[in-house]
């Protein structure tokens, strides 16, 4: 059986046992991985993500009385209800009930008519992996709202309605990605996405080739802060520049232009200059199955994280390292997400993966004395309703 088979069984029979009656349908929505384009986001750049077959499954039916129930089969079986005419305010005790919320909250702000609903939610995007498990679960329960009650708005309008509820009732900073791709995302193509258009261009994955995902499992202590820095000396160089954000700014200024301009930041608009460079080169090479040329753009971005964005870790970079050594030229391996640990992103060749896997599980702990976690994954369909 599938992994979202098995997702979608569990989420139905949770539902019968608990609510006394079958779901009227299942939903699903993926979590991602972004290629390349890293930190590029806020700065009104281009990623070129993939949705993953990990996903969350939603099995729900209309109620007739306004009445939200929630079942969260992940966290023990947890129950949480709401009222849609009335405040929706921050559950007290359980986070992930927020993200239920925040979505149905905004989804009401946009002026839908919406019902009632019974829900039972599960999923194996793994969390706190920076693969989306958050925005997989905004969009599953957008998705479930607009099918069952057969909303007129567009998949990007979901993946907004996501990203708002993230920023502005759970209350974390995020950009739009991780929502866009959840939604839009295509079954064996990556997306070249504008973050400050909002366009999304959709262009084949490589053929023959695994997405592996490994997870450094480092324990990650001062992201948010380094993040929020990153952030910061973003504008300030945008500032410099006198642009609205450094995806404005080309290399050529940025060489001629860079005086007066800490060090520090200058180092880090260079890293977003030449990110989304990769990015779009990326796409394009993607597009002409250029593999050769797709695996040094990984390359050359992992090291630009590294030395001018400075967002990787030893345990990072021995992972990267150890993987691009064993493959050479015939793979692509770089950081993915915001840094500080978190996983590697590898493009590897289907007859080298399991060798691939067995590498890792072997040199990784002899080196940094951590166990990888690693998902075999393959570019997926966006959110929709499962027949």
């Amino acid at each position: 059986m599938s992994r979202i088979d098995s997702l979608r069984q569990l989420t139905e029979s949770v539902f019968v046992r608990l609510f006394g009656y079958a779901p009227h349908a299942a939903i699903q929505a993926p979590g991602r991985v972004n290629l390349i384009g890293e930190h590029t986001d806020y700065n009104d750049g281009f990623v070129l993500p993939c949705a993953i077959d990990y996903q969350t499954v939603v099995s729900a039916a209309v109620r007739q009385d306004g009445i939200v129930r929630v079942v969260a089969v992940d966290y023990d079986n947890q129950q949480d209800e709401f009222d849609l005419a009335k405040a929706i305010v921050p559950h007290s005790e359980y986070v992930w009930a927020n993200y239920i919320r925040g979505t149905v909250k905004f989804l009401l702000a946009r002026g839908l008519p919406l019902s009632g609903m019974d829900m039972v939610v599960s999923g194996n995007v793994p969390s706190g992996a920076g693969l989306s498990s958050s925005a997989s679960l905004e969009v599953s329960i957008g998705q479930t709202f607009k099918e069952l009650n057969n909303l007129d708005i567009s998949q990007l309008d979901v993946a907004l309605n996501g990203q708002q509820a993230e920023n502005h009732f759970v209350g974390c900073s995020c950009g739009i990605m991780d929502q866009f791709i959840s939604a839009q995302g295509r079954a064996g193509q990556a997306m070249l996405i504008d973050c400050r258009s909002l366009e999304g261009r959709a262009v084949r994955m490589l053929d023959g080739v695994d997405v592996l995902i490994v997870n450094s499992n480092v324990r990650r202590g001062l992201v948010d802060s380094e993040y929020n820095t990153r952030r910061q000396q973003c504008e300030a160089a945008a500032r410099h520049f006198n642009v609205k954000a450094l995806r404005d700014v080309s290399l050529s200024q940025f060489e001629a232009g860079i005086e007066g301009l800490d060090p520090v930041a200058v180092r880090r608009a260079r890293h977003v200059i030449t990110e989304n460079r990769r990015t779009l080169e990326a796409a394009d090479a993607l597009a002409r199955q250029d593999a050769h040329r797709l695996f040094t753009l990984m390359a050359e971005s992992h090291v630009s994280m590294r030395d001018d964005f400075e967002i990787t870790v030893p345990p990072i970079d021995t992972l990267v390292d150890l993987i691009q050594d064993y493959v050479g030229e015939r793979g692509g391996v770089r950081m993915t997400g915001g840094g500080f640990g978190g996983c590697i992103v590898a493009l590897i060749p289907s007859a080298l993966t399991d060798e691939v896997k067995q590498v890792i599980e072997r040199e990784y702990p002899a080196r940094t004395g951590l166990q990888p976690s690693i998902y075999l994954c393959h570019a997926s369909d966006g959110a929709g309703r499962l027949n």
